[in-house]
């Protein structure tokens, strides 16, 4: 809540604060996707629970999917 304190008491736009900070947010999502698709197919980290590789296939494609998109909304709202 410290934050969300400091901008309403500096007076900066709600909004547009609001904005940038689920962009910065948004940087951190490949760097928890990647490792969870590449730990979870490895049978010596998560036994009998291990993927499957069609599991593996389809959640590689969603990450990749949704990392290309957060560089592009990324680079969006950076460069406009």
């Amino acid at each position: 809540m410290l934050p969300a304190l400091v901008v309403l008491s500096l007076g900066l736009p709600v909004t547009e604060s609001l904005v940038i900070s689920q962009v910065v947010l948004s940087f951190g999502i490949p760097f928890a996707l990647i490792p969870l698709v590449l730990l979870t197919r490895r049978a010596d980290v998560m036994g009998p629970y291990v993927n499957r590789k069609s599991t593996t296939a389809i959640a590689g494609f969603f990450a990749v999917v949704i990392s290309g998109l957060n560089l592009y909304l990324a680079g969006s709202a950076v460069f406009g």
